[in-house]
């Protein structure tokens, strides 16, 4: 058995007799696999795990899959991917800062072994797709990805000009075109698994679906920011509670609410045009988070139209708390523009990201529960049974790999 193995022991009463099963009769088509990564989401912020945001396609996967509490990520995007994608720490494979020897892990080259895992599922028969962000060195088709949707440019959702299909670089995206990034990622994804079933439907396929939201600056489409109106008047030091509360009674965990991260005041003392500026803030937080999940759901009906979702392997996860960064990037913040339009650049801060980690300490950056904690979904039809169970055993993201490699059929 692997080294990994947390969430397999934690499928083993699922995976090891079905398995026996299949020793006995024609032996079943091996499982799509299907990844979605969301990128700076807080650990509350989905319904089924306590918070206000409407989810409901994740909501559904957590109802009828597992939900694991304790599942934890690296604090920050290039090593967390690394790790996912090789099933190593980010340390391991020079993905991550060490000191005296690699300074800046965001430029840092894998060795030669440390292959990524569409060079590990092709030989067990695999096809694989890659849709959104890459944080990775090389490119991905040189990695083994078949095809690729390559979104490098996170500054600017609306328009962005760093991006690239099949490793060839497409023009930008010009201001006023009709574009969100999230539903453009989600669009290739689906893409690809269409024509995977028009042409490689004795295949199984990878799917790795990055998306660059909710990562900063905070913008969405207005249509989806003004569902949110009005929903966090009651101010972060209110709302933190209510998460807390509704996470208890979901079963999530069951703890104190963290203190406010220092240098956030207390939501009652400030002025109101500051707690309305703030509000709008969370409104686009949760309007992207919303948007991601609307996106999945469109991904999901793909499935449902192939005949594919019931024998998908799909794990949902993020790849590290919501962030506290607080700067100015891409094109600029005009003041004059509105909340998450393409002229505005706003970050959630350390007082939304507080809200949005709740009730846990910190954001992305830091190793503290709220940077390193991610609520991870995993559903799969075909082989889950225990539908809508808790997982609590402390799991990482260098199981992900492992997992994917031995359910694929890997020795």
């Amino acid at each position: 058995m692997s080294r990994l193995i947390p969430i397999i022991f934690a499928l083993s009463a699922i995976v090891i007799p079905n398995t026996i099963a299949a020793h006995e009769s024609t032996a079943p088509k091996k499982p799509n696999i299907l990844l979605i990564l969301a990128d700076d989401m807080g650990y509350s912020d989905l319904g089924c795990f306590g918070g206000e945001f409407h989810t409901p396609n994740l909501d559904r996967l957590a109802k009828n899959g597992l939900r694991y509490t304790q599942f934890y990520n690296t604090a920050r995007c290039w090593p967390s991917r690394a790790a996912i994608l090789t099933g190593y720490y980010a340390q391991q494979v020079r993905r991550d800062t060490i000191p005296g020897v690699l300074q800046n892990g965001m430029a840092g080259i894998r060795p030669t072994w440390a292959k990524l895992l569409p060079e590990r599922l092709k030989p067990l028969g695999y096809r694989t797709y890659h849709s959104g962000k890459w944080h990775v060195d090389g490119t991905p088709l040189k990695n083994g990805f078949d095809r690729s949707y390559w979104v490098e440019d996170q500054d600017r959702h609306f328009n962005p000009k760093d991006l690239y299909r099949d490793d060839v670089k497409l023009p930008p995206v010009p201001r006023g075109t009709t574009y969100y990034d999230a539903t453009a990622i989600a669009d290739s994804a689906v893409e690809f698994l269409s024509d995977h079933a028009s042409q490689h439907a004795d295949q199984p396929f990878f799917e790795y679906l990055a998306f660059t939201t909710p990562h900063f600056p905070l913008m969405a489409p207005a249509e989806d920011i003004a569902k949110y109106s009005g929903r966090f008047h009651a101010g972060w030091d209110q709302l933190r509670k209510e998460r807390l509360a509704r996470m208890k009674k979901i079963g999530i965990l069951n703890c104190d609410l963290s203190d406010r991260t220092p240098g956030v005041p207390a939501w009652d003392t400030l002025s109101t045009a500051e707690q309305d500026a703030w509000e709008r803030r969370i409104e686009v937080h949760a309007a992207m988070v919303d948007r991601i999940d609307q996106e999945v759901g469109r991904v999901l009906d793909q499935l449902k139209k192939t005949r594919d979702l019931d024998n998908t392997l799909i794990f949902f996860l993020s790849d590290n708390g919501a962030s506290a960064e607080k700067l100015v990037r891409g094109d600029g913040n005009d003041p004059n523009a509105a909340p998450g339009s393409a002229g505005s650049f706003l970050c959630l801060e350390p007082a939304g990201a507080n809200l949005c980690n709740a009730p846990l300490k910190r954001s992305k950056i830091f190793t503290h529960e709220g940077g390193i904690s991610t609520s991870l979904i995993v559903h799969w039809p075909a082989r889950i049974k225990s539908k809508g169970q808790f997982r609590r055993t402390p799991s990482h993201l260098i199981d992900l790999a492992p997992t994917i490699l031995e359910i694929a059929g890997a020795a």
